[in-house]
């Protein structure tokens, strides 16, 4: 027995928070019966779990992928918009997939995706200070001074300090300074609000690392699936 937003996430529908959210939300059912309560207690070998009518399995094989999402594109199942999502690209592949966290609409670059739950609530979860790696390119000129701000952690619009980044000069441009910066926070659009507290604007971001997975040469718009190696070393975080 075990509980069943247990059930989901090691099912592949998401991690243990988010399946707690689509249980409350009326979309999961055990023998028929819609539940929506936490905490109810599911029998993997004789319960038949569905959400939004799928029937879930244990044994559904893991799946892991990168993704280059270009501008454009919403890190969302669906958007009330109508703007195109990252899961566009996805909709006839064989099992659901669900991305590791999220990359802003007007941003580019790495997105991992996967149906495993618990891989993705390890990766997400802030204990695990999982790094980001982001290829900002912003207006002016960065000085040293303003890098060792980032670097120290700033404080944001909203009153709060970042925790210390990662920071390296790429290259100075006549009007823009391109930096290599790196977080292990996840606040909403956190690296363009660092910039911002330095006295600078974002002009391209572009996410070349999550944890141990690199973009290198993936082209914009496609994506791969992770090697053994690549999975093991995420597993081993």
């Amino acid at each position: 027995m075990m509980r069943l937003q247990k059930y989901l996430a090691l099912s592949g529908v998401a991690s243990r928070r988010t399946s707690e959210k689509i249980i409350a939300d009326g979309r999961v059912a055990v023998n028929g019966k819609v539940i929506t309560e936490m905490g109810v207690q599911v029998d993997e070998t004789c319960d038949k779990v569905t959400v939004d009518g799928v029937l879930c399995s244990l044994e559904e094989e893991k799946h892991y992928l990168a993704y280059n999402k270009p501008m454009g594109e919403v890190t969302t199942n669906s958007d009330p918009e109508g703007r195109a999502t990252v899961m566009d690209k996805f909709r006839d592949y064989p099992v659901r997939l669900y991305p590791v966290g999220r990359l802003d609409y007007d941003s580019e670059g790495l997105i991992l995706l996967t149906n495993d739950g618990d891989l993705m609530n390890d990766l997400l979860h802030p204990s695990r200070e999982v790094d980001k790696e982001y290829h900002v390119r912003c207006t002016g000129h960065v000085t040293e001074e303003e890098m060792r701000r980032l670097r120290q952690g700033v404080k944001l619009d909203d009153g709060r300090m970042t925790s210390p980044a990662k920071v390296r000069l790429v290259r100075h441009e006549s009007f823009a300074t391109v930096l290599l910066v790196t977080i292990h926070e996840g606040r909403y659009r956190q690296v363009r609000r660092m910039v911002e507290a330095i006295g600078h604007d974002v002009l391209n971001l572009r996410r070349t690392g999550f944890a141990t997975i690199k973009l290198h040469d993936l082209p914009l718009g496609q994506w791969r699936r992770l090697t053994d190696a690549e999975v093991r070393k995420l597993k081993g975080l």
